[in-house]
């Protein structure tokens, strides 16, 4: 059972479902054009919708934790694994491996010991409880990141350790789950068992990955490869889980192994970027229907009622990674490149709870000592988490300046600005003229001074290019704009081409030649 929806025995119980489904996107799409309008993260707009929905949804729709665990997990894992570049990880692979790996115990154990002094609760509720606020939700964070520009190593760094986070942390929850169904566990199995489930996951997730890879390569059939995949995500999960090894890790080694293949052209160019879009429309639209199914699920009433504890709680999971992110970051500086102490704030402001911690908290086991209250205190914190810190975040992130402004780059866009008001209006003109409306002398003497703005400002653009060194934080930005505007005008002229296709204009052999060729450019910018 994936959603918990009132069954009948009647034919109605279908048309019910899909009722709710068409809500759902119907909600979606609303949050959709009023977080853009107002300029709130789109996740936390998801979150609102779904408390205010709640009581005028005809029944009660609720989440059950194997729909997360089942497909909507294995769909955002593998998304965030195959658009993630292995060299880029590489090259921040010692800070994450810190955050994800001794960061977890350490912050997972710190919360845990601040849950029993404060709430008084045994140490397996604490320990389930400590893990679970360990973990970290990175899909706010990256939308904010999209909207404000900060430096690839801080993205690099956010995506990577939440990849790597949600294994630890899973492993770590499996195994404090199996310690209170058994009575207990020696400090060595404990250990054996730890490493036996990582690697485990890590050998069924290449496995499969490299199986895949052999099948891609051997059809050209865009959707039959992206079908290949989806069955790779969702079945690596469940082989990880057959094999009572890491079913989440095992989906992110397939995904890190198809998606950086991808890269060498193992299949055509067309298809990869086929592949891609489909997947970052899969996590887009997944994400959706999480969000707003974990507002659904969230009851007022009994977060109220919870207050005192979920604040407690909210403290005591801060404080958790407070003393994880700072010590920890501070020794990089001896062994890689530093990490800035802004980063480090930004790593604290986006400890963002989301679908991963609500999963594990439907998921506590029914005789677990307070279940009840504890899995109101997590959703109670997730509901904080992603309305306070979700709604704060875009400010905390334009307020500590990462990127890089300077008086140069300020005034490259004003220059920016200059030229493209001057050639809309030059449009503009052309138009009137067109149309009969302006005369062509005034047309003639207005154009003139318009064409002097633009000439001028693109001359003065051209010498503040050719005195800028190759590295400068600057032409970094501007190559980065650059490529923003090379794929924009390369979409543009596939659309065109599908729509000669369409209209029956061109023939498809030389649609499709140049298509390939187009596919192939963007790929490249994908790459650079």
């Amino acid at each position: 059972m994936l959603l918990a929806v009132p069954v009948s025995e009647d034919k109605g119980n279908v048309a019910e479902v899909v009722s709710f489904l068409i809500i759902l996107l119907l909600v979606a799409t609303g949050v959709a054009l009023i977080s853009r309008r107002f300029r709130i993260p789109y996740i936390t707009g998801l979150v609102l919708a779904g408390l205010a929905i709640t009581e005028l949804l005809p029944s009660r729709i609720g989440l059950d934790s194997a729909l997360i665990f089942n497909l909507f997990l294995p769909i955002l894992l593998f998304e965030a694994a195959i658009n993630t570049d292995i060299s880029r990880l590489r090259s921040t692979i010692k800070p994450i491996a810190l955050l994800a790996g001794p960061g977890v115990l350490i912050c997972s154990g710190i919360t845990s010991v601040l849950l029993r002094l404060e709430l008084g609760i045994d140490w397996i509720p604490a320990a389930m409880v400590g893990v679970i606020l360990s973990i970290t939700d990175t899909a706010l964070v990256i939308a904010v990141f999209k909207e404000v520009s900060v430096p690839h190593r801080l993205v690099t760094l956010v995506e990577g350790e939440s990849l790597l986070n949600d294994d630890v942390a899973l492993v770590l929850f499996s195994l404090i789950l199996t310690i209170h169904e058994t009575g207990g566990l020696s400090a060595l199995d404990v250990v054996q068992e730890f490493l036996f489930v990582l690697i485990g996951g890590a050998l069924v997730g290449a496995a499969l990955g490299y199986l895949s890879i052999g099948l891609l390569s051997q059809t050209d059939d865009p959707l039959g490869g992206l079908l290949l995949t989806v069955a790779l995500a969702l079945g690596a999960f469940q082989a990880g889980e057959f094999l009572h090894v890491s079913g989440v890790v095992a989906v992110v080694i397939a995904g890190l192994i198809v998606g950086n293949f991808e890269h060498s052209q193992v299949t055509s160019a067309s298809n990869q970027v086929t592949l891609f879009s489909f997947w970052e429309y899969a996590g887009f639209g997944v994400n959706t229907f999480i969000f707003l199914l974990i507002g659904l699920e969230i009851n007022i009433i009994t977060i109220w009622q919870t207050l005192p504890a979920i604040l407690l709680a909210f403290i005591a999971y801060q404080v958790g990674r407070l003393l994880t992110v700072y010590p920890l970051l501070a020794f990089v500086r001896f062994f890689d490149k530093p990490i800035p102490m802004r980063w480090r704030h930004i790593l604290l402001a986006g400890n963002i709870k989301g679908s991963l911690s609500t999963a594990l908290a439907l998921s506590l086991p029914a005789d677990l000592p307070g279940r009840e209250t504890l899995l109101a205190i997590v959703l109670g914190i997730v509901l904080f988490s992603l309305v306070g810190q979700g709604l704060s975040l875009p400010w905390v992130v334009r307020h500590l300046k990462l990127s890089y402004r300077s008086k140069s780059y300020q005034q490259i866009e004003e220059l920016q600005a200059q030229l493209m008001t001057a050639k809309a209006a030059q449009d503009e003109l052309d138009s009137l003229l067109k149309a009969g409306v302006l005369p062509k002398s005034i047309y003639e003497e207005m154009r003139a001074s318009y064409q002097l703005r633009v000439a001028t400002a693109d001359r003065t653009l051209r010498e503040i290019y050719n005195q800028r060194s190759e590295d400068s934080p600057e032409n970094r930005s501007d190559r980065t704009k650059l490529e923003a505007i090379r794929r924009q005008l390369l979409l543009a002229e596939k659309g065109a081409l599908t729509d000669a296709l369409r209209k029956r204009i061109l023939s498809e052999a030389v649609v499709q030649e140049r298509i390939k060729r187009i596919d192939e450019l963007l790929l490249k910018l994908e790459d650079d």
